[in-house]
């Protein structure tokens, strides 16, 4: 038989989608705050797979993404049970707000607690009406302000299960990491919810590229867990990675780059010029090792020590990667 499954009281039965508002707080005037979910639920029975958007409330991308899916012709639920949160933190997302009212970073707050802070209370809702009633999850995140991340999933790969979904997925790039205390991923596999997180574009702009690669990731992810028929899109080459650097100013000025998120570069190789304010004694940041391009600053203005680009150290070689890459664009 299959499992029931409730949210904020609303039953959902198998072959049933069904739109429901979790509460999570409420206003100064005593009115309801409420999380959005859309659960589509297929007639056979197979896993419940949660994916949320916008735990940071100026990260719109994962939001964008959600709703490609759900304007989607190809969204096709067979077995099991998909739930989908286009906004969880809908108090910064109101607000433009990468935080809650209270300052604090939801993202760092689970598992939360019912008598806790409005954070803690958020988390603790999040929790046990969601992701303890899941198998799998997907968290979808963009880089903080003022920077851009070429997309990435990133999830605690000695988990056999959390590798099984990073790697179906299907991103070029595969980022060993828990992730930091209190956040929703590691909590999620603590409680044997296989999360992972996919950090993709830059907050407050939903950009098409990473609309594409996010819908076709959870495509993905569907497929190969048995909730979808088809067959997944495998990117040019997948590898994984267990260090990253970070490449920083060494004198003020305004940044000109080289690179673009998403670039394979060898170390040595120019990242960028900090030119002085009328345009002399430029000084040339260059790559301390072969890496990928994971992210970079959207602002062209940095003092001393102000990171400019984090490089993924990949484990395999560039010239392998470049070789898989070079291989996909011939057949395309």
């Amino acid at each position: 038989m299959p499992r029931p499954l409730a949210i904020g009281g609303v039953e959902i039965r198998p072959g049933e989608i069904r739109d429901v508002f979790l509460k999570i707080s409420e206003t100064y005037a005593g009115g309801d705050v409420s999380i959005p979910i859309r659960v589509i639920r297929a007639e056979a029975d197979g896993p419940h797979l949660f994916v949320t958007a916008a735990i940071h409330g100026d990260e719109l991308c994962g939001t964008g993404i959600i709703h490609e899916l759900l304007y989607s012709d190809n969204l096709d639920i067979t077995a099991g049970t998909l739930i989908l949160i286009p906004v969880v933190n809908v108090f910064g997302f109101e607000s433009h707000d990468r935080y809650l009212p209270d300052r604090r970073d939801l993202n760092r707050q689970f598992p939360g607690s019912p008598g806790g802070s409005l954070a803690n209370r958020v988390a603790h809702t999040l929790m046990e009406q969601i992701v303890r009633q899941c198998d799998w999850g997907i968290d979808l995140h963009s880089a903080s302000q003022p920077r851009t991340n070429h997309p990435n999933v990133r999830g605690k790969l000695s988990d056999a299960r959390v590798r099984r979904l990073a790697e179906v997925f299907g991103c070029e790039l595969v980022v060993e990491g828990a992730g930091p205390a209190g956040s929703l991923r590691r909590e999620a596999c603590k409680v044997g919810c296989a999360t992972i997180l996919l950090e993709a574009g830059e907050p407050l702009k939903v950009e098409q590229d990473m609309l594409e690669v996010g819908a076709q990731g959870i495509r993905n992810a569907l497929i190969g867990l048995g909730m979808s028929p088809g067959e997944p899109v495998r990117p040019p080459f997948q590898v994984r990675v267990r260090k990253t650097t970070w490449v920083r100013a060494k004198v003020g000025g305004i940044l000109r780059f080289h690179i673009r998120p998403g670039d394979l570069v060898e170390a040595g190789q120019p990242i960028a010029t900090n030119y002085a304010i009328f345009g002399k004694d430029p000084s040339v940041l260059a790559s301390p090792v072969d890496g990928i391009v994971l992210g970079i600053t959207t602002i062209p203005l940095v003092k001393p020590g102000e990171p400019i680009c984090h490089v993924a150290i990949p484990t395999r070689r560039l010239s392998t990667l470049r070789r898989a890459a070079a291989r996909r664009s011939e057949q395309t």
